[in-house]
């Protein structure tokens, strides 16, 4: 989606203006006590690249038009982003409605390309994709991406071997698939045995846990990198925990909300690279990234989250 010049300096204003709002100056304050403290990393499988654990993914919530009131917001959660931990994975999709034109121009605005970790995805028969994945180089302003997925298990078989050369030809650099649901963890897992791919991305929570069976120890022991999408099961976890007082172990794992303890449960997991937890709302942001940083939950921590949602 094309924003014409006077929307896109009014972003770009608005990007620089930021440090001004309370999210980003909450921000500023949290990276000035952690200044001997970096966000948790992960390495990708076979490599010697490291991903912050917390990421952004960008469904539903960056699907916006192009007015300055509904990118304001928007642009506040990436400076967020970009600021407090640079590096991290961007997830988005050309089936997310106007997202990947959004993100390309925050992304752009704040001339911040090479500081994420750029992802999106293929989304429909191989025949469309060349012209789809154009669409989205363009809308993303970019040439290529870190990572090109198989969104969903569309058309999987003639889109992965597509992937790999958009790989070879230099226009991504990994390839992965994805899905959101429990159900399609079996059909995952017979694909993860007998193909090779970079990047898993699934869903996994406290309270949506069957990845732990199979996915994550093949994803460990194939060499496969995983993101997380649904941490928070769509905000289902805050439902179950309306009006509970957060635990006062939280501490021990340097948490002061629920939010954090439901993301550090997840990217705790050995398996796990990083969460994209998505959202539109800086203050939310700002908590979320929280959690790539302190002590993570170990074996008898996570038990006891997972215990405080029953």
């Amino acid at each position: 989606m094309p924003i014409d010049r006077r929307t896109f300096l009014g972003f770009s204003a608005a990007l620089a203006a930021l440090p001004a709002t309370p999210a980003l100056a909450a921000a500023h304050a949290a990276a000035h006590a952690a200044t001997v403290e970096a966000p948790m990393r992960r390495k990708i499988p076979g490599t010697n690249v490291q991903l912050p654990v917390i990421g952004m993914g960008t469904a539903d919530t960056f699907n916006v038009g192009t007015g300055a009131d509904e990118r304001t917001p928007l642009t506040e959660v990436m400076a967020l982003l970009l600021q407090r931990i640079p590096g991290a994975v961007v997830d988005t999709a050309p089936s997310y409605g106007s997202a990947e034109a959004v993100t390309g121009d925050l992304l752009q605005a704040a001339k911040a390309r090479q500081r994420v970790f750029l992802a999106t995805k293929i989304s429909t028969s191989v025949a469309q994709v060349p012209a789809q994945f154009a669409r989205s180089l363009s809308d993303l302003h970019v040439e290529s991406v870190d990572l090109l997925q198989v969104h969903n298990l569309i058309d999987w078989q003639n889109n992965l071997r597509w992937l790999r050369q958009q790989k070879e030809a230099g226009k991504t650099r990994y390839i992965g698939i994805t899905h959101y649901r429990e159900d399609s963890h079996d059909t995952l897992a017979q694909i993860l045995r007998h193909e090779k791919m970079d990047f898993l991305q699934i869903n996994y929570s406290v309270g949506e846990r069957n990845a732990e069976k199979t996915l994550l120890p093949l994803c460990e022991e194939r060499g496969v990198a995983v993101l997380i999408n649904r941490p928070f099961q769509d905000g289902r976890l805050f439902s179950a925990v309306k009006g509970k007082p957060v635990p006062d172990w939280a501490g021990e794992v340097d948490c002061t909300t629920w939010g954090q303890l439901f993301l550090k449960f997840v990217v705790s997991h050995p398996a796990v690279t990083a969460a994209i937890p998505a959202t539109s709302k800086p203050r939310n942001m700002a908590d979320n990234l929280s959690a790539a940083f302190g002590r993570m939950p170990d074996t008898r921590e996570r038990a006891r989250i997972a215990a405080a949602l029953a």
